[in-house]
């Protein structure tokens, strides 16, 4: 009976000792499946995938490593870049940026505030540029001299018009176009000519300023887009900082300085207290308007080989680099004139770390799709 006892107690033992087996696999199969899957409303829905923080080399994007350390190369410390899936099944995304040798990245809300990542929003502007250039009050013999024969020129050819001596006319006619093509080399313009021929226009300011005084601006080339006659001018000397004289551009000149580089604008000012002088130096500005026109500030502006373009944000985190095409620049702005729309979200500052980072992806990417 003894033997008997001990022999079901030991049949016993091991059936429990298998049946605790079976429950910790059966326990351990279920967790696992827990792991990566849920049910909502009695459907499963697969979570997504596990995922690892990578460090890569700032300096050697080929160095990757899943834990900090150092590059085996230079011996920087490992940058931690991104989180990226354990799933492997298809490591590469396919990028949207339009910017060769750059990608589509996303950043975490932490990671852009780490960075200092700010955001703006493109939308249209009225934009001014203001140009500024040194002048001086005119002091022009020459120009005064020019003015006064082609007055006398005019004055004559009106005379013998009448006249019946068709070579007199002829040579009368030729006085007067050659004069006149001389004040324009001088940097007067057609509708500046018109209106000096006759004695309503007081050339003697050329010499001594009386009451109104001509200002001689000289504008680099690059900065001459959008400059026209008639736009105002506001002018000031070194000796009354605070009294700003007023006026509009009379005339262009129509040659090209080739020692500075720059093009002569004329503009006429009112004088009333007499306090300009001959030659007396100026700093001028000129205000250019170009109206309401879609703009970005120029801070959130990149340049890569000839391409300028922008970082698009996207609500999901997503930051794209979109090639911009620009147009005039004032202070701060830039026109944009294709590639973005309104109300569009960009980046404004911290988009040379979001630039590096996306090189790096880019780099990374292509040396994926080469192993693979």
């Amino acid at each position: 009976m003894k033997n008997k006892f001990w022999i079901y107690l030991i049949i016993i033992a091991f059936i429990a000792s298998i049946s605790g087996y079976l429950i910790t696999v059966n326990l351990g199969i279920f967790q696992n499946q827990k792991i990566n899957q849920t049910t909502v409303d009695n459907k499963k829905v697969e979570l997504p995938p596990e995922k690892k923080q990578i460090y890569r080399c700032p300096m050697h994007p080929h160095i990757v490593s899943d834990h900090p350390g150092t590059c085996p190369i230079c011996h920087m410390d490992l940058q931690l870049v991104e989180e990226e899936s354990l799933n492997t099944a298809n490591p590469i995304s396919s990028p949207v940026s339009n910017i060769s040798g750059r990608d589509d990245i996303e950043l975490g809300f932490e990671r852009q505030q780490l960075i200092g990542v700010t955001f703006g929003t493109v939308s249209k502007k009225n934009l001014i540029r203001k140009v500024r250039a040194t002048g001086k009050v005119a002091f022009d013999p020459e120009l005064y001299t020019a003015i006064e024969e082609y007055r006398q020129a005019y004055a004559t050819w009106k005379q013998v018009q009448s006249g019946s001596v068709v070579e007199m006319k002829k040579q009368i006619f030729e006085l007067l176009q050659s004069s006149r093509t001389k004040l324009k080399l001088l940097g007067l313009n057609e509708s500046k000519i018109d209106k000096i021929k006759d004695s309503y226009d007081n050339s003697l300011n050329l010499l001594l300023p009386q009451g109104k005084a001509w200002i001689y601006a000289e504008v680099f080339e690059h900065e001459m887009s959008g400059i026209k006659v008639g736009q105002k001018i506001l002018a000031t000397i070194p000796s009354k900082v605070h009294e700003t004289f007023v006026g509009n551009i009379s005339s262009i000149s129509p040659v090209l300085n080739g020692q500075s580089r720059t093009i002569r604008v004329r503009a006429e000012v009112p004088d009333p207290k007499g306090i300009l002088r001959p030659d007396t130096f100026m700093n001028v500005t000129i205000e250019i308007e170009f109206g309401e026109k879609l703009a970005i500030p120029e801070d959130s502006i990149l340049f890569s080989e000839g391409d300028s373009f922008v970082f698009l944000v996207k609500d999901n985190g997503k930051f794209i680099p979109k090639r911009v095409t620009l147009g005039e620049k004032t202070q701060d702005y830039y026109e944009v004139v294709e590639g973005l729309n309104e109300n569009d979200k960009i980046v404004t500052s911290a988009n040379f770390l979001i630039d590096s980072e996306s090189k790096l992806k880019s780099v990374l990417n292509r040396a994926l799709k080469n192993t693979n």
